[in-house]
């Protein structure tokens, strides 16, 4: 049995994927790029944290802060992605990273929603 309720979530399990494709990308840029390398590990593991934090929590709206969070370092590794491509001009950024930031994204935005507005209970 864990106690950590943040490991039962597929959301957190798909982040966590995401960190490790995240890794392969940053780990194939080159040495000229180690800024970006380095803001992408930082930013998925951002969503990553965030989520077991939010988890963890017990008041909705710190719950929902704490998401949003995660959320905004989707947009961050979205965007650095773009930058890879761009400044990088690295074709090192698999298919499967925006796919799995997307749907990351959308469950976060799910999650914020269910915790910002909470049901009263019956």
């Amino acid at each position: 049995m864990d106690a950590f309720d943040h490991r039962k979530l597929e959301v957190y399990r798909s982040a966590v994927r995401f960190a490790e494709v995240a890794e392969g990308v940053a780990g194939r840029l080159p040495r000229a790029h180690a800024g970006l390398a380095d803001q992408l590990r930082r930013a998925a593991a951002s969503i990553v944290l965030n989520i077991a934090e939010g988890a963890a929590e017990t008041r909705p709206r710190e719950k929902a802060r704490l998401y949003r969070l995660a959320r905004r370092s989707t947009a961050e590794c979205s965007a650095i992605l773009d930058l890879v491509n761009a400044v990088a001009r690295a074709s090192t950024v698999p298919s499967s990273a925006r796919s799995l930031l997307f749907r990351l994204s959308l469950v976060l935005d799910r999650l914020i929603e269910r915790h910002d507005h909470p049901t009263p209970p019956a």
